[in-house]
């Protein structure tokens, strides 16, 4: 499915193998080599045949093994020396993969390359709640936030333009900015009782489910979340599920510090 000296990028999901797609399925099946991201799950790599050669060049917060440059000559060298390249993305290569550099990269060394999509973590992270990230009449916009930081700031964030009381804002690499998010979000207008859900390990066994509120945010983050990645969805859209089953941290926020979890 791959020729020899092409690249593809694909993506592998929230983690859950039986999220991938039958494409992707495909195309790791027919790789000679892969590049594959930190965030790729355990279950999706089994499916990788024993003559295919794995090479990690994952990226977490703080803790870098390759920087994007070296992954980029990586995946250039292996196309140009005859190999079927995939380079395995967590989640969707286009939803903050850095897929355009792998993809200029290819292109300036004249190598054909190709993306693979796939189910992305805020679409797992609403499916394991069981909700609609939009809601007609309440929630018409959706949109996709990073929100990583550098020496503990959030990086070029449109606060005014993100606090849309009628749009869904699924961030990602969120965790760490929690406190600026509600802090921005609330000074531009959104309200301090606006839903949110966060989602750790979406569509995995350890998954796990807190509800709170905008303003309290910040200690949601710090305290109800363990060391998985994480998915903060803000909204009206949440209001439906918002605390279901239990107290919710936006319905007692004297006993806040007590999470709501809700594993798989």
């Amino acid at each position: 499915m791959i020729a020899s000296g092409e690249v593809w990028l694909v993506g592998a999901g929230p983690g859950d193998p039986d999220l991938l797609t039958r494409k992707a399925e495909k195309l790791i099946c027919s790789a000679s080599v892969i590049f594959h991201d930190a965030l790729v799950g355990a279950g999706v790599l089994a499916l990788v045949p024993p003559h295919v050669r794995l090479v990690s060049v994952g990226k977490r917060s703080g803790r870098h093994s390759k920087d994007q440059k070296t992954i980029d000559a990586l995946i250039v060298e292996a196309a140009l020396a005859g190999e079927r390249v995939v380079r395995l993305k967590g989640g969707d290569p286009s939803i903050f993969g850095r897929a355009s550099e792998e993809l200029e990269a290819c292109h300036a060394a004249g190598i054909a390359v190709h993306i693979c999509p796939g189910v992305t973590a805020a679409s797992a992270a609403a499916a394991g709640l069981g909700l609609s990230l939009t809601l007609r009449g309440l929630a018409r916009r959706l949109t996709f936030v990073t929100a990583h930081t550098v020496k503990g700031q959030v990086v070029s964030l449109d606060w005014a333009a993100l606090a849309d009381p009628e749009a869904t804002l699924a961030i990602y690499m969120g965790k760490a900015a929690a406190p600026q998010v509600s802090a921005g979000l609330i000074a531009a207008g959104l309200a301090p009782d606006t839903p949110v859900a966060l989602v750790e390990n979406a569509s995995l066994d350890g998954e796990s489910h807190f509800f709170t509120r905008l303003d309290l945010l910040p200690l949601a983050a710090r305290t109800a979340l363990a060391g998985g990645p994480a998915v903060i969805l803000i909204g009206r859209a949440l209001a439906g599920r918002h605390g279901h089953g239990a107290k919710s941290a936006a319905t007692q926020a004297a006993g806040a510090t007590v999470p709501v979890l809700h594993g798989r």
